[in-house]
């Protein structure tokens, strides 16, 4: 059976945050679906204006934790603002933080994780306007690519997605294999 990665997005999304990363975690052989707030499509940011629509496959009223192996959550500003405000959404996080399962988080996405309340004691790095709030949430705040701190995986930005997806996949791919019941 594939591997299953959730990501969580709405409107507004990074276009490359989302798009990227899918691409490169289905070319390793990881499924992927794109859960949202709302069903339909969910319209993504490229740069400096609106992008193109990403089909929404499910809404997080409708999934579960324990049907994937990792969640992935792409930045963009207007994403994770909203999606902050989402009850289900920071229930769904602290799920996969509980299950030790990994979360990876680009750009401003970080800002969800500090929603949850995982950010204390743990390094993570941003966009540069998030780390303070990363900072007062209790994290070590680095700048690099990736940090890996436990299941958390977080980097800064577009052009650290390919670090970004290879740090999430080798987090798959040497994940813990529950015991069977």
């Amino acid at each position: 059976m594939p591997k299953r990665v959730m990501i969580i997005a709405t409107d507004g999304f990074e276009q490359s945050e989302l798009e990227k990363p899918k691409a490169n975690l289905e070319a390793a052989g990881i499924e992927t679906v794109v859960v949202s707030i709302d069903d339909g499509e969910i319209k993504g940011w490229d740069e400096d204006d609106w992008g193109s629509p990403v089909k929404v496959d499910m809404t997080i009223e409708e999934v579960s934790e324990g049907d994937y192996d990792a969640l992935m959550l792409p930045g963009g500003q207007m994403n994770p603002d909203k999606l902050r405000m989402n009850d289900d959404v920071i229930a769904m996080i602290k799920d996969f933080d509980n299950a030790d399962k990994p979360i990876a988080a680009i750009c401003h996405a970080p800002w969800l994780l500090v929603e949850a309340g995982i950010v204390e004691g743990r390094t993570v790095t941003s966009w540069p306007s998030v780390r303070t709030d990363l900072e007062n949430a209790g994290g070590k705040v680095v700048d690099q690519e990736v940090a890996c701190d436990g299941n958390l995986i977080t980097s800064r930005n577009p052009d650290d997605i390919p670090a970004f997806s290879k740090a999430l996949i080798s987090a798959i791919e040497n994940a813990k294999v529950p015991e069977e019941a």
